[in-house]
C-alpha cells in the first residue's frame, strides 16, 4: 500500500506537486497569521470603553476632554532564567506582547496601570538577569508618548516581606519611578500607589519610610477635600491638591477571609474559593487594611496578586476590584480592566483576552485537516472515496 502510493506520488505532475504545496503553505501561513495576529484585534475591538454618569449628555470632544481612560492590567510574570523554559517564555511572552500592543492601538488609553509581579524571578534574579528582564518587558510593554506606563511593586519584583531588600526596592524604582506613597494625579483624578509588601507593620526600615510617606500623603489628601477632623489651623501650610476621592492601586489585595464570595468567570476555581487566605502572604493583614482605609478613605481600590477576579465591598461602600493576571500561563481567560474615570465619578468593564484553549483548538482542527488533505493527495484516502463514487456511478447507469 505504501509503495503504490509513493509511486502514485512521484507520478504526479510537477507542476501539481507544486501547486498543491503552495497551497499547504498559504493554508499554513493564514493559520499561523490568525492564531498569532488577528485574533488579538478580532477579539479586543469587541471591547468597549465604558460610560460614565453624564457621559451621554456632553460631546465627544468634551468627554474625552474630562474623562480619563485607564486600562488596568496585574500578574504578568515575566519568566527569568531560574524557572523560565525558553519554549513557554517565547509562548506567553509573545501573547502578552501582542495583547498589549494590540490594545494600545485599538484603545488608545490615556494610561495604562500595572499592578505589582512584573516579573516572575525580581525576588531573587541577579543583576546581570534583571537587566535582562527589564529589557523583555520594555520591548514588550513600549508605548507611545500618548499612553502613560504606571507600574507598582509585587512581591515577585522585590520579594515578600523576609525577602525584601533595600536594594531590590531602589532597583525596582529606579527602573519603574515607583515609590510607596507616590501621588499620581491625571486630569484631576488622584491615584495613590501602595508597595503593599511593605505594609508588614513590624517598623522595618523599609516599612517605616513607606508608611510615613502615606501618612504625610494622607495628611495633605484629607486637607484639600477638607475633612471635619482636618482643621484650618492643621491645613494652613499644607499643598492643596484636587478634592477628588483617590484611588488606591496596590499588589496585595486588602483582607479579607477567602474567595468564597467571589462570582464570574474569572473568578478562582470552586476548588480554590474556600480556601482561608493567609494575612501579609495572600493579602495584607486587617491592621494593614484598616490604616489604608482609614488614611485615605477611597472611592475605589485596585490590587492583583491573586491571578483571579473578585469584586468586594469595604466597610460597605468602598470597592476593591481584584484584577486577574494578564498571562495564559496563570489563566486560560486573562483579561484586563478599562476604566472611564473622572473627578466624582467612575466605570469599568472587563475586557477578555483570547482564550489559550479557543487558539489551540484552532491550532488542532487546522493540524488534522492537513493530515486530511495530505492523505487525500498521496492517495492514501483514495479507495473509500472511490468505492463510493462507483456505488453511486452505478446507481446511476440502473
Amino acid at each position: 500500500m505504501l509503495s503504490s502510493s509513493s509511486s502514485a506520488v512521484k507520478n504526479l505532475p510537477l507542476k501539481r506537486r507544486l501547486c498543491f504545496l503552495l497551497k499547504l503553505v498559504c493554508f499554513v501561513s493564514s493559520v499561523l497569521i490568525f492564531c498569532e495576529f488577528l485574533i488579538y484585534y478580532v477579539v479586543i475591538f469587541q471591547c468597549r470603553w465604558p460610560n460614565v454618569k453624564g457621559g451621554a449628555h456632553v460631546s465627544e470632544k468634551e468627554t474625552s476632554a474630562s474623562v480619563l481612560r485607564a486600562i488596568i492590567l496585574a500578574d504578568t510574570h515575566l519568566l527569568g532564567e531560574i524557572k523560565g523554559h525558553w519554549l513557554d517564555k517565547l509562548r506567553r511572552e509573545w501573547q502578552m506582547e501582542r495583547s498589549f500592543q494590540t490594545a494600545l492601538w485599538l484603545l488608545q488609553p490615556d494610561i495604562v496601570f500595572i499592578l505589582g509581579d512584573v516579573f516572575d524571578e525580581g525576588k531573587w534574579s541577579s543583576p546581570q538577569a534583571w537587566a535582562d528582564d527589564v529589557r523583555r518587558f520594555q520591548k514588550m510593554f513600549k508605548h507611545s508618548a500618548f499612553a502613560e506606563l504606571v507600574v507598582v511593586a509585587g512581591n515577585h519584583d522585590i520579594g515578600f516581606h523576609y525577602e525584601m531588600t533595600t536594594y531590590k526596592v531602589n532597583r525596582f524604582e529606579k527602573v519603574f519611578n515607583f515609590t510607596s506613597g507616590k501621588l499620581i494625579t491625571r486630569k484631576g483624578i488622584n491615584f495613590v500607589l501602595v508597595n503593599s509588601v511593605a505594609m508588614e507593620g513590624d517598623g522595618c526600615a523599609v516599612c517605616r519610610t513607606s508608611e510615613a510617606k502615606l501618612v504625610a500623603l494622607s495628611h495633605k489628601l484629607n486637607c484639600s477635600q477638607q475633612k471635619p477632623n482636618h482643621s484650618n489651623k492643621r491645613c494652613s501650610d499644607v499643598e492643596k491638591l484636587p478634592a477628588s476621592e483617590p484611588i488606591l492601586l496596590q499588589h496585595y489585595p486588602l483582607y479579607r477571609k477567602s474567595d468564597a464570595e467571589c462570582t464570574g468567570e474569572d473568578s478562582a476555581p470552586p476548588e480554590e474559593k474556600n480556601i482561608p487566605f493567609k494575612e501579609k502572604y495572600d493579602v495584607l493583614s486587617q491592621e494593614a487594611s484598616q490604616k489604608l482605609l482609614w488614611w485615605f478613605q477611597p472611592r475605589l481600590i485596585l490590587s492583583g496578586h491573586t491571578h483571579s477576579a473578585c469584586e468586594v465591598l469595604h466597610a460597605g461602600r468602598i470597592p476593591e476590584i481584584s484584577v486577574p493576571s494578564f498571562s495564559w500561563r496563570n489563566r486560560n481567560n486573562p483579561s484586563f480592566i478599562m476604566g472611564s474615570i473622572t473627578p466624582t465619578d467612575f466605570s469599568l468593564q472587563k475586557c477578555f483576552l483570547p482564550f489559550e484553549s479557543r487558539v489551540l483548538t484552532i491550532y488542532c482542527a487546522a493540524g488534522a485537516l492537513l493530515v486530511i488533505l495530505v492523505l487525500a493527495h498521496v492517495q492514501l484516502l483514495t479507495p473509500p472515496f472511490y468505492f463510493a463514487q462507483r456505488l453511486i456511478s452505478k446507481h446511476k447507469a440502473v
